[in-house]
Order: structure tokens, then sequence, then C-alpha cells
């Protein structure tokens, strides 16, 4: 350097050269630095990160998915073979597969970390979900993947014991099991309570409140259209309606034969009905908590629930006594509960003298509510992987 300064002769010395330039490489230094801070920052997340397949393999995997999640599915069509989608959420990329062609052995393992979603609800359902058990299970023994959890649309009567020997606890490869209805099991350390959720199976769709529905009058006091069973309380209900004067005010169809497929006239009839009726009657099925629950909250119609525990081995569980719907109630759900059909009238004259105004603070309330409860549901399956699925600090 001092001799082509030399050489260059007419140019002016700069008696501050050398600083500049230890200021430049330190600068330099400085940069390359941080940018191996970025990197290693960069790689020391995504060691902490996690990737999680989800095999939607029963219906409840759409109400995770699309409306747990607010997840898209790429095609739209809803009859396709094979549908997926992927999103971020807390530490962890989720990719989600759904449709008839994601069979054992036909699709790509893309993640170390898998949440199975299987029907339980009956035996043709349960010798299908343990097909898959088994094929998860030799992915496990092959290393090919680490971690599994499994969503279980459950037995209505809680009779899951078929899927106890698959939990880790009991010698088992699933980690987490998240399982619908009041399952006594139960224990909020590696079995959860799930949402039954919306009948997507149905194709019940994502409502967006839009204003008409918060503000906009409806036409009927209630609504109940469904399956009435012999000797249930139902009919109960129906007697109560048809002889109280404000029955008449309700949109009632009842009908004596379940049917797992809506006609495009009934399911348009039953959303309007939602869309129309202030309240929304849920008398208990096979299982106090039904698909009716959460599609009245979808369309801000409060529902006036039968408070009380189905036959079979629900509830009683160690974490709480035998009432059902814990999950709802433990997250403050503001629903009207009976104990009888026979406290219906005194609820319908009590509709009557609201005002609109109050019904529109009650459905903004009852709409923000359960907006919150699937952001809360999704919050704690997400906590609930991570804390378990990731690796801990702890030396």
């Amino acid at each position: 350097g001092f001799i082509d300064h030399v050489a260059l002769g007419s140019e002016e010395w700069n008696p501050w050269e050398g600083d500049e330039k230890n200021e430049l490489v330190a600068s330099q230094q400085r940069y390359e630095a941080s940018l191996k801070m970025i990197k290693n920052a960069r790689s020391h997340l995504e060691q902490t990160s996690l990737r999680v397949q989800i095999w939607g393999k029963a219906a409840i995997g759409l109400y995770l998915w699309q409306h747990v999640f607010e997840g898209q599915l790429e095609p739209a069509d809803v009859t396709a073979q094979w549908r997926e989608g992927s999103q971020k959420a807390g530490k962890t990329y989720f990719s989600f597969i759904t449709g008839p062609s994601v069979v054992p052995g036909y699709f790509s393992v893309e993640a170390e970390n898998v949440v199975l979603v299987l029907n339980g609800r009956e035996k043709a359902k349960i010798a299908y979900a343990t097909q898959w058990l088994h094929y998860t299970q030799t992915l496990v023994q092959t290393h090919k993947i680490q971690r599994v959890a499994v969503v279980l649309l459950g037995n209505e009567q809680c009779n899951n014991e078929w899927i106890q020997p698959y939990l880790k606890r009991n010698g088992g490869f699933v980690n987490l099991l998240f399982v619908t209805y009041d399952y006594a099991l139960g224990n909020e350390e590696d079995i959860f309570q799930w949402p039954l959720g919306v009948a997507t199976y149905r194709n019940f769709p994502v409502v967006e409140p839009s204003w008409s529905m918060l503000h906009d009058p409806r036409s009927y006091l209630c609504n109940f259209l469904g399956t009435v069973y012999k000797n249930s309380s139902r009919e109960t209900l129906m007697e109560i309606l048809k002889q109280d004067e404000l029955g008449k005010h309700c949109w009632i169809a009842a009908r004596e034969q379940w049917q797992p497929q809506e006609t495009n006239e009934s399911f348009k009839n039953y959303q309007d009905a939602l869309l129309q009726s202030d309240l929304t009657l849920c008398p208990v099925g096979i299982n106090t908590e039904c698909y009716r629950i959460y599609e009245a909250c979808s369309y801000g119609s409060l529902p006036v629930i039968e408070d009380v525990m189905t036959p079979g081995d629900c509830g009683n569980s160690s974490m709480y006594h035998s009432a059902p719907l814990q999950l709802l109630k433990t997250m403050g759900a503001p629903f009207i509960f009976i104990k009888n059909w026979k406290e219906l009238p005194a609820v319908l004259k009590k509709e009557k003298k609201m005002s609109l105004q109050e019904k529109i603070q009650r459905r903004k309330k009852l709409v923000e509510w359960y907006r919150n409860f699937k952001a809360w549901m999704r919050q704690k399956f997400v906590n609930t992987l991570e804390n378990s699925f990731l690796p801990s600090d702890k030396g």
C-alpha cells in the first residue's frame, strides 16, 4: 500500500486512512458475526421446531384443520380423492392430508411426528382404525417416525377400551390421545378431551359471522330439526312444544328415522333454522354432546342444552364429577342448561320479553366465545404436542 501511495504522488495523503480501514474491517467482522448469529439462531430454531404431519382418516379431522386451525385445503372440492394443506402454529410446521386416496404405504411420510385422526365410534370403524394404528406402529419400529398422537372420534357411550393397549403408558407407541365426549380416563396428562365440533361429514361449512347475522331480528324463538327416538326425552320435548302457546313460535321439524346424509334441501332448511332462531334446542341423543351445539354457535343461535348424563361409561372421571360437557363448561360456554324440558316454557317466556338489543349483545357474546374457544383448543393442541414432542432443555 505504501509503495502504491508513493507512485501515485498526485493523490492527497489521508492521515486517517488507517483508522478508516480498521473501522471498515471491524464493521465487516461485526456484520459477519451477526450473520453467523442469525444463522445459528435459525438452525437453533430449526432444531427446536417441530414438523408434524396430520393424517385425516376421520371427518373430525376436517373440524380440527378447517375450523380449529382455520387451515385451507387444496383442492377446495370436498369430493376430491386427495386434499392437503399446511401452516405454521407456535414452533410447529403442520401439514395435513386427507381423502380416500390416503392409504397406508401409498403416500410419503414427511415428518417424524404424526397425528393420526381416527373414527372409533363402532366396530367397523374400529377395525379400519386398527389397520392404521398397525401401519403407524411399523413406521415407529423401523424409525421412519418417532412420535405419535391420536385424535379419536370416540364411542358415544365412551367404550374406547380397544385403544388403551396402543398408549405409551400401557406399553404401546401412542404418546398422546385427544378423544371426544366425557371419557372417564381423561387425565390432562396424556389423555385429553377434544370437542365433537360440527358435522363435517355432512360438509357443514366454516361460517363467517356477518353483520346481519348478528344484528337482524330473527323470525323464530327456537328451533329443533332432528330425529325423535322412541321413549326418549325428545318425545317429552315435542309434547311440551305442542302444548305451550310459545311453541308455535319455534321452527320444529321432527323425523322418526335418523339419516346420515342430508338432502340439499334438508341441509339448507337446517342452516336457515339456525340462522332464523334465537335459540337452538339440544335434547340429548345417544350422548349429551352433539354436533348441533357447535353448529348453533356458528350461526349465533344460543344452545339450550338438556344437561343430563347419558347411559354408558362417560363421566365419573378422576378429574370431574358425573356431569356432561366438561370441556365446554370448563371453557365457560354461555349456554342455557336445563335439567328437564318442563323448564322450557319459562325459558321461552323470558325469551319473548327480551329486546332485540339484548339479543344482539348475547349473539355477539356467543359468537365471540365460540371463536375464542376454537383458538384456545388450537393453542392447547399445539402446546401439548410441543411439550410432549420437543426435546426438553432440562440438561
